[in-house]
């Protein structure tokens, strides 16, 4: 590699109480490149970034940034040298419009110090159109799906002119043509000179993307290489320290009786006269482009939102189900999509979290269980191989994927028959990957009924029994295993009209 280098962290130190997060971490990164890092949930990066950005201050190390050593107390100090970051986890204001988020903390202002409010938008509008994003500047955030906001973010980080842009899992909420999209960007970017530094789980981003790659595991540098030196087994056993010889472990489960029946399932527009089987032991998945309506079946079978009609049958006897207490009641628990949102609660300890959905269990006398509750707490830990100094840890200090692992404890624990997750391995590495899918198949051979809804499209070929695809709104087509290939999937993901073609 080069020694011109725009970034050089050498010898990072970072403690938490009971984690050494980073344990003399060097990172050097050339200008005009994209740098990738690469490492298991809990393996630093993200840790790294955010002692790069002024989040977090080191314990040790230095850092050197176009040509100087620097001290960057703060974020606000980092974006003055010319570092920005689009976070894993969006936080974006969302009764403010996307121009004010955009701006926030730096408005255009007018003669009179005012705040002027068409220069803001018309600043929107020309970053909009220089960078091909079709989004109202005026519209409120809260109005945009999770895709548009993940692109009003990236937008805001490119929107600073800075020399390096951290990306931290920029495409993990968004669809395969704004994949397309992100990645015109960066080479635009790259074109001019900045620098690219891109943390993500998806190997195919990675090789697509990247020109040197640096991993992490435990937080320690494990290795920097340029991207042409490595191939995908050779990247995943630098980072999980081991050959993970088998990515969807779907075991032989014995699939029985119809446990769950859906017929007619409507709400609105979103779900549209859904009909489906269920069986126990079975892993059925559900495929689709975004805004198929996959999530939307999830949320109104577990009484989110209530159907308008349609039956629910579940061990042959219809169910009502008007708000989720009664979905648990009958045996059935939901992972949601976004675990920051409506999964976890950060001020929380890991135990809290895990227990939150099953507390009538542990209190029936109206007095909590402690010593059940650890033990139950604890088995869980060591069957998800769930990374944590103690079960007292607040669940915010867990790394995404460790918080992913509790919230599957967390319905594991209420003993469901029907279990739905959404998203299962969304943000999660390679190695957790492979614990989760282990995991969903040891529960089908259980006898536990799933169903899992999945963007990847590896995963949901090789987790799945059957696979229902949805087409806006619609079931467009229901397929066996043996029958199912990505061709035919993404035929039926596009309409009935595609299928048919």
């Amino acid at each position: 590699m080069s020694e011109n280098y725009l970034l050089q962290m050498q010898g990072i130190d970072k403690i938490f109480p009971g984690v050494h997060a980073l344990d003399h971490v060097d990172l050097n990164v050339r200008p005009g490149t994209v740098h990738s890092l690469m490492g298991e949930n809990g393996a630093g990066k993200s840790t790294l970034m955010k002692v790069l950005i002024g989040m977090y201050q080191p314990d040790g190390g230095t850092i050197t940034f176009d040509g100087r050593q620097v001290t960057i107390p703060d974020t606000a100090t980092g974006l003055g040298m010319g570092i920005s970051m689009i976070h894993q986890e969006l936080s974006p204001v969302p009764e403010m419009s996307v121009a004010e988020n955009i701006w926030l903390g730096r408005e255009p202002r007018g003669a009179m110090g005012l705040i002027s409010r068409s220069r803001m938008k018309k600043s929107t509008q020309e970053l909009f159109d220089r960078w091909e994003i079709r989004i109202d500047p005026t519209r409120p955030m809260k109005e945009l799906s999770i895709a548009q906001t993940q692109m009003v973010e990236i937008a805001k980080a490119i929107s600073f002119d800075s020399k390096l842009i951290i990306m931290d899992e920029p495409t993990s909420a968004i669809t395969e043509t704004e994949v397309a999209h992100l990645h015109r960007m960066i080479g635009q970017l790259k074109e001019s000179g900045t620098a690219i530094i891109y943390i993500t789980h998806k190997m195919d981003e990675v090789f697509k993307i990247s020109d040197d790659i640096t991993v992490f595991r435990d937080g320690k540098h494990v290795a920097s290489l340029p991207a042409a030196e490595l191939d995908r087994d050779k990247l995943i056993t630098l980072m999980v320290g081991r050959e993970l010889t088998q990515m969807f472990p779907k075991l032989e489960a014995e699939i029985g009786e119809v446990i769950l029946r859906v017929e007619g399932l409507n709400r609105g527009n979103l779900v549209k006269d859904v009909s489906f089987e269920l069986r126990r032991g079975e892993i059925l998945g559900f495929a689709g482009l975004m805004g198929a309506g996959r999530t939307e079946v999830l949320e109104t079978l577990f009484g989110v939102f209530k159907a308008e009609s349609g039956t629910i049958t579940i061990d042959g006897k219809p169910v009502t189900i008007n708000q989720p207490k009664d979905a648990i009641a009958a045996g059935m628990g939901l992972l949601t999509e976004d675990r920051k949102l409506t999964g976890i609660m950060g001020v929380l300890s890991v135990r809290d979290n895990m227990i939150m959905a099953a507390l009538p269990k542990y209190s029936p006398n109206g007095f909590l269980n402690r010593k059940r509750i650890d033990a139950d707490c604890q088995v869980q830990r060591e069957a998800l191989a769930l990374k944590t100094p103690s079960l007292s840890q607040l669940i915010q200090n867990l790394s995404g994927g460790n918080q992913q692992k509790v919230l599957i404890s967390r319905w594991l624990l209420t003993l469901p028959d029907i279990l739905m997750i959404d998203e299962p391995t969304r943000g999660i590495d390679v190695g957790a990957k492979s614990e989760i899918h282990r995991l969903m198949s040891l529960l089908a051979q259980q006898g536990k009924a799933i169903i899992m809804v999945s963007s990847e499209m590896p995963e949901v070929l090789g987790m799945s029994d059957r696979i229902v695809v949805m087409h806006e709104g619609s079931v467009s087509g229901i397929i066996d295993r043996s029958e199912a290939t990505q061709e035919r999937i993404m035929q039926l993901a596009t309409g009935p009209d595609a299928a048919a073609a």
